[in-house]
Order: structure tokens, then sequence, then C-alpha cells
């Protein structure tokens, strides 16, 4: 990209300390950062000595202020404020109360205020000495608040088709027996040997600006692995200075639509049925959204041209949640809109867990001028990690990071060399061998499960991914996804509804995950689900 971090500091002078004494020259005690002891010399600010200042009489615990006690009632106003902070959960049950000592020091009261406040608040049974935990909030009031209002939805509610806004994430949150959510992968299997070895290595290489900021771009290490990762695996040939490390691909959609939105696209067309987060991302940041309708082949590009959307969001390796492959007569088409003047923006959704059918090379591979690629390491290792990479067209680069730096100065530094490890290592893709397996024999017992216990359910998409989608022949009968969804998780299933994620009327269906559990819990959450839908 051309930008030199040295030239910003060429030709100036590192200035001196602006007040106060040299390190070298400081008096004993405060090397460190720590206050000058009894006997030792008073440190010198802008001419002044620390006698002349007068001294802080707060505590940052709770914003405790002495001066707000009463006179001869201080352990009394202690009391008080901590009963206060228990009853409202700034203190929830668990947490621990500062040292006796370094509380009264804060204060700047006797110890004796501090021990005797601790000891009324343990007779009344609200906290309690644990050795050396200190002394811990153990008991709190029961007290009602008013729940979020996602959180507040009734479950008839939370499947209302009409009502979408922020039901993934509130869904996410509901107790359950069995999850059958898509989008999840397997979590219990998150490689934690293999990852606390490249840690440890990591922080014994580490040098200290590797605690710093970083370049918002990327870490050099985690650009190059992924440029690595994505030749062998996606067919992309890319610059390590191409590839901007992003929080996930959620990130990266809502970058990508900001520089869509600079350039004058207010039109975005989506795939139909399609992610309904995704296209949520797009329409938060102030987009039209143009459904363009999916079958066998994939996406629609004669009706994406009808459509006369300047952009279009798909997942052509794995459609979601159909499972369909972009072939390749639509392929072609859609790279000759994308010529005349279009943007693709390419999610590769799922595209490394595949079962039964070859590997198809990413759009980003046959046209890096028109298309906006992202992919994560959300489905190969676990989301919480909130990594994953954004390569867009050459003339939008520096605009891309850019806006990557004032989102969020960029991603953890430690993390990326920690993925970046185990990408170079050869580790990720010795995991991802070992999942596909996995995923492949609970795939099959999901299969096995709705033959049984679902015989009218059409199933799509089983020859990759993490999930599989089944639809249902209404046939008169006025059969709701949102009702069955509702139902199955009454008996404690939790899945997603088919239209959630459509725009336009289709069939109803349900999208269900099958990477996260075991494979009894996918069998007998299936059975629940065809009992559903006999009581329908």
């Amino acid at each position: 990209m051309g930008r030199s971090t040295n030239a910003l500091f060429q030709g100036s002078k590192a200035p001196g300390p602006l007040i106060g004494p040299s390190a070298s020259s400081m008096p004993r005690g405060h090397e460190g950062g720590e206050t000058t002891g009894p006997g030792e010399a008073a440190t010198t600010i802008a001419g002044a000595t620390s006698a002349d200042i007068a001294p802080p009489t707060g505590s940052d615990f709770l914003q405790l202020d002495i001066g707000q006690a009463p006179a001869g009632g201080r352990t009394a106003w202690l009391v008080d404020r901590l009963r206060s902070a228990i009853a409202d959960g700034r203190l929830p049950v668990g947490a621990r109360l500062p040292a006796s000592r370094v509380l009264a020091e804060e204060l700047r009261v006797t110890r004796g205020v501090v021990t005797e406040a601790y000891r009324r608040l343990a007779e009344s049974g609200q906290v309690a000495g644990r050795g050396r935990l200190g002394t811990v909030v153990v008991a709190a009031p029961a007290v009602h608040r008013a729940r979020p209002r996602s959180a507040a939805r009734s479950r008839p509610a939370l499947f209302d088709s009409a009502d979408r806004e922020g039901v993934v994430d509130t869904l996410r949150g509901v107790p359950c027996r069995i999850d059958l959510s898509p989008g999840v992968p397997d979590l219990a299997s998150f490689p934690r040997t293999a990852w606390l070895r490249a840690e440890r290595a990591v922080l014994a290489d580490a040098t200290p600006a590797d605690f710093g900021y970083g370049d918002p771009q990327g870490t050099p290490a985690l650009r190059r692995a992924v440029a690595g990762w994505l030749a062998r695996n996606r067919g992309i040939r890319a610059d390590p200075d191409e590839v901007v490390v992003v929080a996930g691909v959620a990130q990266a959609l809502a970058l990508v639509g900001q520089l869509l939105r600079a350039d004058g696209v207010g039109r975005v067309a989506v795939e139909d049925p399609g992610s309904l987060g995704a296209r949520q991302q797009l329409a938060h940041r102030g987009h039209t959204i143009v459904p363009v309708p999916v079958d066998a082949g994939g996406l629609d590009v004669g009706a994406l041209r009808a459509g006369g959307a300047r952009a279009v969001l798909l997942t052509p390796a794995h459609q979601f949640p159909t499972g369909v492959v972009l072939d390749g007569e639509r392929r072609r088409e859609l790279l000759r809109w994308a010529a005349e003047g279009g943007v693709v923006i390419e999610d590769d959704y799922d595209a490394e867990h595949r079962y039964d059918r070859p590997p198809v090379p990413a759009l980003r591979s046959l046209m890096p001028d028109r298309v906006c690629y992202t992919g994560s390491v959300s489905k190969l290792l676990a989301p919480a990690l909130r990594v994953g990479w954004l390569l867009v067209p050459p003339d939008r680069l520096d605009p891309a990071v850019t806006a990557k730096r004032y989102a969020d100065l960029g991603n953890g530094i430690l993390t990326q060399l920690v993925l970046a490890r185990l990408m170079d290592s050869g580790e990720l893709e010795r995991h991802l061998r070992h999942v596909r397996q996995r995923h492949r024999r609970r795939r099959d017992v999901m299969l096995r499960a709705i033959e049984a216990h679902l015989p009218g359910a059409r199933v799509h998409g089983a020859a990759a991914g993490l999930h599989l989608m089944v639809t249902f022949e209404d046939h008169g009968t006025g059969l709701g996804d949102s009702d069955l969804a509702a139902a199955a998780l009454a008996r404690g299933v939790k899945t997603h509804p088919l239209s959630w994620h459509r725009i336009t009327p289709g069939p109803p269906g349900l999208v269900l995950g099958y990477a996260a559990g075991p494979a009894h819990e996918i069998a007998e959450g299936i059975a629940l689900i065809g009992a559903a839908l006999g009581d329908l």
C-alpha cells in the first residue's frame, strides 16, 4: 500500500518530560509507580511539593467518597453504601470486596472502620470470608428488575415472522435441552491443546511491540497465513497486503456496506431465501434490500439483472440455507454482470465443510477486480474468536483499511499471532480433517432421524455444510413453520423456521444444525420435532 510508519517520525525528536523529574532522578519508591514512603523525599511537580497538594479522599471502588459520611458515622455510612451496591447488583454474588487495609488507605480512615463494616455485613449474611479469596458477597436480596426488550419476548412473539428484529440473537439466549440451531460448529472439539501450545510459543517469542495497538489492517503474520490458507484451500491468489483482518463476516459486511454507500450504491441484492443476519447487517447500514430467487442452480442472475441493484451478496460455495452450489453457467452469467459494473460480495460460507462433493473455486479467484471476498474462523474454530478476513478490489483497499481503523483500531494482536501459528503449522488443517469426519457422522444421524420421524419432509443441502434445510408440503393445511419451531422449543428443541430467512413467501420448512451436539441428541431432537409436527 506504500505506507511507511517510519516516515511519521523522520525529522522529529521525541519531546522530553513536560513536568516532574526524569526517571533516573526519581527517588526510590517511584519506580514501578509506587508512592513515596515515610521519610522519603517529596516529588516536585511544577514547583509544588506533595505536601502542597490535597491528598485524595475517595476510592475507585464503588466511587466511595468519605467526605459524604456524617461526622461520627463513617462505619454506618460505609455499611449502607455496600448494602446498596449488593442490592442493586453493582456487587453481585461472588464479587470480592477490597482488602480492608487497601480500602482504608484509599478512604483515609482507620482500618477498624472497614473491618467493622465488613463484620456487620457478615452478621447479616451478605458477605463471608473465603480465606485467600478475601471477603466475598454470598447473598443478595431478590429484586425485580425489568427485563431487556429482547429477553421479555414471549415464545410465540419470538417466532412471529412479522417481527424479525434481533430474533436470532434472542433465540440464542433462550435455554433449551437440545440445540439444533444452524451456524454453530462443534464447539466441544475446539483444539484447546494446540491453541495453548501455540499461545505459549507466541508469548515466548513476543516482543514488547506485540502488546501495542498494531496495524489496523491486521498483523503481517496473520495476513501472510491467511493468504497461504486461501491459496491452498480456496484457489485464491492474494498478496498478504491485500488481506484485511476483521472481526468476523459481520464486520466485513458492515465495512463493505460503508464502502458501497460512499460510492453511491444504495440497493444491494441478496439471495432469497438467504441469511437473515447478513441482510440485516446491510439494512442497518441504510441499504435497500432487493430479493433475488434461488433455485437448484443457485442465484437467478436473470432476476438479478431485472432487479437493477448494482451490488449482490451471495454464498456461492454453499448457499445458505438451501445448500446449493452456484453452477457453472450461473457463475459465467454473474461474472459477465460484474464486468458490466456490478459488485459481487462473496461470503464463502461453509466452503471448507464438504463431504460428498468436490470443492468449487471461489468467485474471487476468477475476478478479483469486481469481488469483495470474506470468510472467518467462526465455523472452523469458534465464533468467540471474532476473527475473519476481507479481500476487496485493489482500488478499494485503502478506504477499507481506513474504515477498519475508525471502527476499532484493529483486532487483538495476540489472538491473530496464535491463529497465524496454527495456520502455518498445519494444525488448522488437521483440525478441519478431524471435524469433517465428526460432522459427517452427525449429518448421517440427522438424515436417518428425519427419514424416521419426518417422513413428509424434503431434505436440501446434505452434501456439505453444518446444517440441513427441510421443507414440507402444505397440502392446504395452513402449516406454519414458525408454529412448528415454537412447538419444538416448547419440547426443549431449538431450531430456525425457514420463513425467518425468506423475504418472499415459499414452502414452510426448518433449518436444522447438526454440528454442535452429540449424535443421540440429534436423533432425540428430530424425534421431538416429529412429535410436535404430529400435534400440529
